[in-house]
């Protein structure tokens, strides 16, 4: 399953960084930052989605404070 989640971000390097730190969460397939149009986009199996997508907004805060991840 692919989900498009809206990010705000603060610059393009942290934006890898929370990129390279979600594909790192289990069960995650694939997730890529899109800075320039603050889209974040995962590939997970459909049931793990909802606790995955509470896992990347955790890991995104812990790099980035200030950044957010929107439904």
């Amino acid at each position: 399953m692919q989900k498009c989640l809206k990010i705000d971000i603060d610059c393009a390097a942290c934006a890898q960084k929370v990129e390279d730190a979600i594909s790192k969460l289990d069960g995650v397939e694939s997730a890529r930052v899109d800075f320039i149009m603050g889209k974040l986009t995962i590939n997970a199996p459909e049931g793990q989605m909802d606790d995955i997508v509470k896992k990347a907004k955790k890991a995104a805060r812990r790099i980035e404070p200030d950044c957010e991840i929107y439904m």
